[in-house]
């Protein structure tokens, strides 16, 4: 039991001081080495979890991925189609993972894990809209998606260089109310 709470320790301490590295500068300019001293660590303790910096970072996007399919998850069921339940989810997936955003969304983060989390948020978005939206052409829903996502990857980069200090909810509500109301939205803030 305590071995699995000391692998769970260095697991978090490697991941915060890889993240806060990947936040100053791209992965291709981070070394093991500084990855260790940064969390304190020795590097046999980093192989004993990692290949490389590479399987590392894989590591922490496939469970940055996991918990956004299960904050996403509603939308292939029948749990829900209301759109701010479903935004206010992935905007607290998103502040849980705080640090990973904070450095995939920054200058040095990674792209391609960007246009993944899009493409997750697309295919469970889509028909979700499609549902909640039954008049609109798949078409028009795809643009809708593509506009809203980009949006809301704006937000969230504002929110995340703002420290997060709203909570996910706000944020949730002001997307959708963006989404819904465009910039109409701004005079019914203002009443």
């Amino acid at each position: 039991m305590k071995s699995d709470h000391r692998v769970r320790m260095s697991q978090r301490m490697i991941r915060r001081a890889f993240l806060d590295l990947l936040k100053k500068k791209p992965i291709q300019n981070i070394t093991v080495k500084e990855v260790c001293e940064e969390a304190g660590i020795h590097r046999g303790t980093f192989y004993a979890h990692y290949k490389d910096l590479y399987d590392l970072l894989h590591q922490i996007e496939a469970e940055m991925t996991k918990n956004l399919e299960s904050a996403l998850g509603p939308l292939l069921s029948c749990e829900t189609t209301d759109p701010l339940q479903i935004t206010t989810a992935v905007f607290q997936c998103l502040q849980e993972n705080a640090d990973l955003c904070s450095a995939i969304l920054g200058n040095h983060g990674e792209e391609e894990f960007v246009r993944k989390l899009l493409e997750i948020g697309r295919e469970h978005c889509v028909k979700a809209y499609s549902k909640y939206y039954q008049n609109a052409s798949p078409f028009e829903i795809e643009y809708f998606y593509v506009f809203v996502s980009s949006g809301c990857i704006g937000l969230l980069r504002k929110w995340v260089g703002d420290g997060m200090l709203l909570p996910a909810s706000t944020i949730a509500q002001m997307a959708e109310a963006l989404m819904l109301h465009g910039i109409t939205w701004l005079n019914a803030s203002n009443q």
